[in-house]
């Protein structure tokens, strides 16, 4: 599966780049994340609930970043198990680009599902997965946002 999107958020680019490396911002952005933890500046562990039609699972994992170029741009890669509904692993590169006192986020990205969750159909799991990532993303520009107003 492969998908790619962009959001425009009305912050400055190292406002967004630090947001985008806070555990705390990111545990509240992304769609049944029951924890986040930070194991080092590269890495994270996670515990994600997720439900694809009729399946319910919790997937542990790990997130690292790799090609860091700050605040420009890093490529994020997740592997979890979610024991008997199977695994899920990809990446997205993220881009931020400064556009006047506003930053363009592109991202593309691409996953993998194995074991119960690959067996619902590629049709069914590539629109989850797309509204999957527009969701964090929608999230993460009104957090970012909702932080620039408070100060």
């Amino acid at each position: 599966m492969d998908f790619s999107g962009e959001e425009r958020i009305a912050a400055p680019r190292d406002v967004v780049w630090t947001a985008l490396n806070d555990p705390e911002i990111m545990r509240g952005c992304i769609p049944g994340c029951q924890s986040i933890e930070r194991l080092s500046l590269s890495a994270f562990e996670a515990t994600i609930k997720v439900k694809v039609s009729l399946l319910s699972a919790t997937f542990h994992g790990l997130l690292t970043l790799s090609n860091v170029d700050a605040p420009k741009s890093y490529t994020l890669s997740a592997e979890g198990k979610g024991g008997l509904a199977g695994f899920a692993r990809g990446s997205a590169d993220i881009v931020l680009e400064e556009w006047g006192v506003e930053t363009i986020l592109r991202y593309r990205s691409k996953a993998e599902l194995g074991g119960r969750l690959a067996q619902f159909g590629a049709r069914l799991l590539d629109s989850t997965s797309q509204k999957l990532a527009e969701g964090f993303f929608s999230d993460f520009n009104a957090a970012v946002v909702a932080k620039m107003a408070a100060g």
